[in-house]
């Protein structure tokens, strides 16, 4: 572990969350089965990063209950009520789309159940690679609206955004009716109250958007 993520958890440890390392995705997922209890259920967020590690799918194996709103076959309606039910969930995982130096984290929702399981699920797990760490909360907003939110736009392919074409961000105008927007939602983290709720994973390897 490099002098950068020592600093970045010594930052996240005086703002009362827990960072651990892991140098390869399958490290990355030892460590979140040790942490989540196989009795505890567990929501998730839309996350390229949770994707390739290939997560949700252990999790599942293992038998916890996962809240998966992307299983096949569901509605609208039933994978909006799932995200709801998942950000309820003993443990919420996801990602962030961006982490500085300094410890804070910044994460963009379109529906929001994403914002209410990593703000206030009992326990809550974010996981990232080294290529979401930036210099500061300004540099985290750019990464997370110029260049993961087109991404998502353009590997989903439902998301009716400004930027879906061209990757160019319009914030001014990517408004209902003519846009479906995507970053409807914005959270920043900046310390916790209770510690040990919320845990950093960090992965020796470039994860995600």
């Amino acid at each position: 572990m490099d002098k950068k993520i020592e600093n970045i958890f010594n930052a996240l440890k005086k703002r009362k969350i827990s960072g651990f390392y892991c140098d390869n995705k399958s490290e990355a997922i030892d460590k979140i089965l040790k942490i989540i209890p196989q009795d505890k259920s567990v929501g998730i967020s839309g996350s390229k990063t949770l994707e390739e590690i290939g997560i949700v799918s252990e999790l599942i194996r293992r038998g916890n209950k996962v809240f998966n709103q992307y299983e096949k076959g569901l509605t609208a309606e039933q994978s909006l009520a799932i995200r709801n039910q998942g950000a309820a969930a003993d443990v919420f995982l996801s990602s962030a789309n961006a982490i500085t130096k300094q410890g804070e984290m910044v994460f963009f929702s379109g529906h929001g159940h994403r914002i209410a399981g990593i703000a206030n699920a009992k326990n809550t797990i974010i996981v990232c690679g080294l290529n979401k760490i930036v210099d500061n909360i300004e540099k985290g907003l750019d990464r997370a609206r110029n260049y993961a939110t087109p991404l998502n736009c353009k590997r989903l392919g439902t998301w009716n955004t400004a930027c879906a074409q061209d990757g160019i961000c319009r914030v001014e105008v990517c408004l209902f009716p003519e846009y479906k927007r995507m970053c409807c939602q914005i959270l920043i983290i900046e310390s916790e109250v209770n510690p040990d709720r919320l845990k950093v994973i960090l992965v020796g390897e470039n994860l995600g958007f």
